[in-house]
């Protein structure tokens, strides 16, 4: 599935629209280049989620936990360089705790995931204009 934004408000949305399929467990793997929109989409889907919270990237404390009925773990692997770092600031506890984990820069930590994760990659396509691509477990050949 692909959308086009036209604002940093409507990527927002996107995010927000977006999290009503999530269950407790889920991965959301977030490609894109820096400035695409990756966390403008997370913040929407804390909204959605019904999380009032502010979201901010965790660029240099990896993680953030942004909690509520069904909590949300925004990571940031940036920083990190491989899916071994990611193991070892308790990946598999994240996963256990029933949440979301929502991580951008998830191609520095490719390894970690199994078929089972949602997969949104945002190209930008100018100043404002997004394309984002929403992989879901289950279609294209991937399991759910």
């Amino acid at each position: 599935m692909k959308l086009l934004t036209n604002s940093e408000s409507e990527t927002t949305a996107a995010g927000e629209v977006f999290a009503k399929r999530l269950r407790p467990g889920d991965v959301v793997a977030m490609y894109g280049d820096l400035g695409a929109g990756k966390t403008a989409f997370i913040r929407g889907m804390a909204a959605g989620l019904g999380l009032p919270v502010r979201v901010c990237s965790p660029t240099f404390t990896i993680v953030n936990e942004y909690l509520g009925p069904v909590p949300l773990f925004h990571f940031d692997m940036y920083r990190l360089k491989n899916a071994d770092e990611l193991f070892e600031i308790g990946w598999e506890d994240y996963l256990s705790r029933g949440g979301i984990c929502a991580v951008e820069w998830s191609e520095n930590v490719e390894d970690a995931f199994s078929d089972d994760v949602y997969r949104i990659k945002i190209n930008k396509l100018g100043d404002q204009q997004r394309e984002i691509e929403i992989e879901v477990p289950g279609e294209g050949g991937k399991k759910k």
